[in-house]
């Protein structure tokens, strides 16, 4: 599974890239795809009164939840209220929106504007008072440490304005998101009780886009994915790198997905895949896949599938011919998350849903995987995984883009 969750973000169609990774999270560094870490300085300041206005209803919770007669899902009008999201969030912002989904979330847009419009009010003014050139000597240690609080605050604010606004386009789908995988007390042992919404999932995407996904869901299910019943004993750990690579792959197939539908409408994408019947090489197949149907792992997981087995689950995708086409500084570019805060939202959501790993390292300096706590999962919830997984990156691309373009954090 380790091939697995390494190849994920540039099969079918990423090179490999050496990750610059430096997260502490095993999920992500585990997982490997190379993305660039912003150096941006944020310069933002969250003054919770100036959201007032918007209700005066709200209280500071530590975790999303929402009432049961407010969720499809709930199972009586008795039964205790269900969180809406794994992640608790901490800062004002967050508390302050998590209310707002509960109570009005089609509020949340509107709360977002005026959190946005309050910290480039605050960045702009504590800009021109950024010199620190007229603090006293004595003072200057002080001063940076206040400064590097406030700024790491700040950070973790945008954060949670982008989960939040994540997790609102899933209640806008009418789709719930996993909850944190705990034991289960199905006499099975299965974790994935949750309910399935493939149906709901699949269709958020577009024909292009949906190719792709069948085929990394081919690529990790290999020949079970015709039978979904079946469940498999697994580590932890390794459906969480898996869940946190699908939401990597996710924000690239829709980033490149965008740029493919505009030059689409445009009638301007490369000669071949204008037809609709367009042709899709299938040389670079099985040289993909071939490091990825070897390991152990995937055999383990997958019910021992060949590289002939994988290639031929590998459907032809007019999406996947227009990366192809591709030079590699594009492809690089579009291989990267842009952002910090993204990392960290994919990070921080990762852990929250499968818990942080207790990472042992063997004398030789290697994982000792004999400590890693084993789940019972059938294959249908882990496609169900899989495709929450897909989803959530392509709506984080689309939330990052958003607050982008109204609070400018973003570098490349």
């Amino acid at each position: 599974m380790d091939a697995v969750t390494a190849s994920l973000v540039r099969s079918p169609v990423l090179p490999p890239r050496t990750s610059d990774n430096s997260s502490g999270s095993m999920f992500l560094t585990a997982s490997g795809p190379g993305f660039t870490r912003s150096g941006s300085r944020l310069q933002l300041r969250f003054r919770q009164n100036a959201l007032q206005n918007l209700t005066t209803t709200a209280k500071t919770r530590r975790s999303f939840v929402v009432r049961a007669s407010a969720s499809s899902d709930a199972a009586s009008s008795g039964s205790p209220p269900k969180p809406i999201a794994p992640l608790q969030l901490e800062s004002p912002a967050g508390q302050f929106l998590s209310q707002i989904l509960v109570t009005h979330p089609h509020l949340v847009p509107a709360a977002v504007e005026q959190q946005l419009e309050q910290l480039q009010t605050d960045r702009d003014s504590e800009g021109q008072n950024k010199d620190a050139s007229s603090v006293p000597g004595t003072d200057i240690v002080l001063y940076r440490r206040i400064a590097e609080v406030k700024e790491n605050e700040r950070k973790r604010t945008l954060e949670e304005i982008l989960y939040a606004l994540v997790v609102q386009k899933f209640m806008e789908a009418n789709v719930s998101l996993v909850p944190s995988v705990t034991p289960s007390s199905d006499p099975s042992g299965r974790v994935d009780t949750w309910p399935t919404k493939v149906e709901k999932l699949e269709q958020l995407h577009s024909p292009e886009m949906y190719e792709m996904i069948h085929n990394h869901l081919a690529l990790i299910l290999g020949s079970r994915i015709g039978d979904l019943a079946s469940v498999a004993r697994i580590s932890k750990l390794r459906v969480g790198q898996v869940y946190a690579a699908s939401v990597m792959y996710g924000y690239f197939l829709k980033r490149v997905d965008q740029r493919f539908q505009l030059e689409k409408t445009m009638k301007i994408l490369p000669g071949g895949l204008d037809e609709s019947n367009a042709s899709v090489d299938q040389t670079e197949g099985p040289k993909t896949y071939q490091a990825v149907s070897s390991h152990p792992e995937v055999g383990s997981f997958a019910g021992g599938v060949s590289a002939k087995g994988f290639g031929s689950e590998i459907k032809p995708s007019r999406l996947r011919s227009y990366v192809m086409s591709f030079d590699a500084e594009t492809l690089q570019k579009y291989a990267t998350i842009r952002s910090r805060e993204a990392v960290k939202i994919i990070e921080k959501h990762t852990e929250a849903l499968f818990g942080k790993p207790e990472i042992v390292l063997t004398p030789e300096g290697t994982v000792d995987s004999s400590k890693d706590e084993q789940i019972n999962i059938s294959f249908g919830g882990m496609k169900r995984l899989v495709l929450e997984a897909v989803t959530f990156g392509s709506f984080l691309w689309d939330v990052e883009s958003h607050v982008d373009a109204r609070y400018q954090f973003v570098l490349n």
